[in-house]
């Protein structure tokens, strides 16, 4: 055993020997290439003899050298670096390869599709199969033959749904019944009963005026705008009122990049054939089909500018017919798309109100006077103070139920004349220091708000109080605070002297602030 550890140690020693002089040979030479001491020895050695051409001489032969050792190292630097180069196009050519590939797997896909949907269609048809062989080439080549004189391109084309999301809507109310809605209530009745609900099923606490505002700005516009500091519950309250209507509201967070209508309603994929639908268009349609109270919360509505994804809805709302509330989803219609889609175009229907909440703060955009005098703008600015109240369950109302109260609210609480003549001295008086009139469509929401906000139990005077506030002396933030100041004063005033002391609180108080800002 001696003997074979032996010959084991001297065979290994061997083989490392051999490997470190490998090693020890290219990093020698290496370094015997570059050792400069070297170099100056041997110069200190031969220099005695040198004369003064051997000096030259030596010189040159020095600068040669270095420049061809800096020539060669260069040269490596350039070939390692294009090697590098290489490796970088060769892993993208692989990726693209890769793109392409895959792009080819879906034509096939869809190939095999359009192939499945023709035999279906064989199979349902008495046409002789020769003759449509022949139609499938046609198609196939796109350019072979000539149609029939008035023969639609489209007609010859088969596609499968292009609406799924509604296609599912459509078959989920194929044997709808609607339950039974709620009617024994008046709209204090309503308002009372939310506001308990919020309180003692989820642990939310809200002014009466706040559920008045809100309710009131449901009779008045499609459009409610919660405004105020953040964790005062502007999202919770259209949020709840989903629950206490027992239809959960849908909400959607707006993100920065939202640009055009496409963001809330989606778009058509030509490649596809499909339309890529939000969830804001399958709750719209959906609300087309039921009497139900429907809620779409549009969440930090103000992170991207208003006025670009919401245009189209903006002007939709301002026509007097509610039958002429369509978008147009595409450009022409399909025989297989949804039952409620019209020419490709779907009608808004008139139980859905949007619900924004807003931030003002660096990270947001200001709101457009054209969103402002459109939308009920409601400020959250505290949080509503804890209060005892009974355990009150959800309740089934029909928007049917909600909409009569609404209409017989403006018959029996309408706005009597000594206010719209209050009003109308008001806007003559703004309009000559301030340069603000208040508008028609301003005063045509008042005329609907404010009796419904005395139905839910509130004041006239609160009502106009609201209106003047966030529609009319919102206005004066872009003017100049500072040559209008005294104005302001004075206007606070004629509030007093005309509708009573201390009756306008909300807009008194909106105006003290802007005065307290220079």
């Amino acid at each position: 055993m001696d003997a074979f550890l032996d010959w084991f140690f001297a065979f290994l020693t061997t083989m490392i020997g051999g490997i470190w002089k490998i090693i020890s040979g290219i990093f020698g030479g290496i370094f015997q290439i570059f050792n400069v001491v070297d170099y100056f020895e041997q110069l200190n050695a031969y220099k005695g003899g040198f004369g003064f051409l051997d000096w030259l001489f030596a010189i040159l032969s020095i600068l040669l050298v270095i420049g061809l050792w800096g020539i060669i190292i260069y040269m490596i630097v350039l070939l390692v670096r294009k090697y590098i180069r290489f490796r970088k196009s060769a892993v993208v050519n692989e990726d693209l390869l890769e793109e392409v590939a895959r792009l080819h797997r879906d034509v096939l896909h869809l190939t095999k599709e359009k192939e499945r949907i023709l035999a279906l269609r064989i199979g349902q048809t008495s046409i002789p199969i020769d003759q449509l062989n022949a139609i499938y080439d046609e198609h196939e080549e796109g350019e072979g033959g000539e149609r029939a004189e008035g023969e639609d391109e489209e007609e010859t084309k088969v596609y499968p749904p292009r609406f799924s999301r509604l296609e599912a809507v459509d078959k989920k109310y194929q044997y709808y019944l609607p339950p039974e809605y709620r009617t024994d209530f008046t709209l204090e009745d309503l308002c009372r009963d939310f506001r308990n609900f919020a309180c003692s099923r989820m642990g939310l606490f809200y002014e009466e005026k706040v559920i008045r505002c809100m309710f009131a700005g449901l009779a008045s516009t499609k459009l409610i705008l919660l405004q105020g500091i953040s964790g005062t519950g502007k999202t919770s309250l259209p949020y709840a009122m989903g629950k206490f209507f027992d239809n959960d509201a849908t909400i959607v967070s707006v993100q920065p990049s939202w640009r055009d209508r496409t963001e809330l309603f989606g778009y058509f994929n030509e490649f596809s054939k499909k339309f890529n639908e939000t969830e804001v268009l399958r709750r719209i349609y959906e609300s087309s089909m039921n009497d139900d109270i429907n809620v779409i919360i549009l969440d930090e509505m103000n992170i991207a500018r208003v006025e670009y994804y919401f245009a189209e809805m903006l002007s939709i709302m301002e026509m007097p017919d509610p039958n002429e509330w369509r978008v147009e989803l595409v450009p022409s219609p399909w025989e297989n798309d949804p039952q409620n889609l019209k020419d490709g175009k779907l009608l808004i229907p008139q139980n859905t109100w949007y619900i924004g909440t807003a931030n003002n703060d660096d990270s947001t955009f200001s709101v457009s006077d054209k969103v402002y005098d459109r939308a009920l703008t409601i400020n959250i600015d505290n949080k509503g103070a804890p209060f005892e109240a009974p355990d009150t369950p959800p309740s089934k109302i029909s928007y049917s139920s909600v909409a009569r109260l609404y209409n017989k609210a403006v018959e029996d609480f309408p706005v009597e004349q000594r206010y719209i003549d209050m009003i109308e001295q008001l806007d003559t008086y703004v309009i000559k220091k301030f340069r603000v009139a208040f508008g028609n469509r301003i005063m045509k929401q008042l005329r609907i708000f404010v009796p419904v906000y005395v139905a839910c139990g509130g004041t006239v005077e609160e009502g106009i109080d609201h209106i003047l506030a966030t529609k009319v002396f919102r206005k004066f933030e872009s003017l100049n605070l500072a040559l209008i100041r005294d104005e302001l004063k004075g206007l606070i005033n004629y509030l007093n002297t005309l509708f009573g002391k201390d009756k306008m609180v909300s807009s008194i108080e909106f105006l003290d602030r802007l005065q307290r800002t220079y």
